[in-house]
């Protein structure tokens, strides 16, 4: 099955990675099925999830929204994001014209696309940037793809 991600690359509280994590945890082991988690590989949701399926043995499609993508990672997160995408099985990378606002829209479209399923880690307000959360969660949305919403602020899941 093709997982894909969205969600916020910090959270107002911290602590609830903890909570975020787990609910991945529970929610791959519901699924009966190998996994191909599809992600940006943006630091947050999208590096934890991708992290917790190739520990577990599945797959990774990274989703790259440019060429030059790392230059957008502080140095501390960097080796981070070079360690996971070096375990991917396939890398696409983007090339989507625009600011990079439009770009990582893109790849967020590209994601649900791709996906059978999408996992959204949101806190339900509306995307701080083009091509946030709430625009990927409204796009899958629109093409009928299942969501299980995964809201860290008051730790609920919902299916949509």
């Amino acid at each position: 099955m093709k997982v894909g991600i969205t969600g916020h690359q910090r959270l107002d509280d911290p602590n609830a990675w903890g909570w975020v994590k787990t609910a991945f945890k529970n929610k791959l082991n519901s699924l009966k099925q190998s996994v191909i988690a599809i992600s940006s590989l943006a630091i947050g949701a999208d590096q934890l999830f991708a992290s917790i399926v190739i520990q577990r043995g599945g797959q990774l499609h990274a989703v790259i929204p440019f060429q030059g993508y790392e230059s957008t990672f502080n140095p501390k997160d960097l080796d981070e994001y070079r360690r996971i995408l070096s375990k991917a099985n396939i890398v696409e990378i983007m090339q989507t014209h625009g600011t990079n606002e439009e770009k990582y829209l893109a790849a967020g479209k590209r994601i649900v696309e791709v996906a059978d399923l999408i996992i959204a880690v949101w806190d339900g307000n509306p995307a701080k940037g083009k091509g946030g959360t709430a625009d990927i969660v409204d796009y899958a949305i629109q093409k009928h793809i299942k969501i299980i919403h995964l809201n860290p602020t008051n730790k609920s899941t919902t299916v949509k």
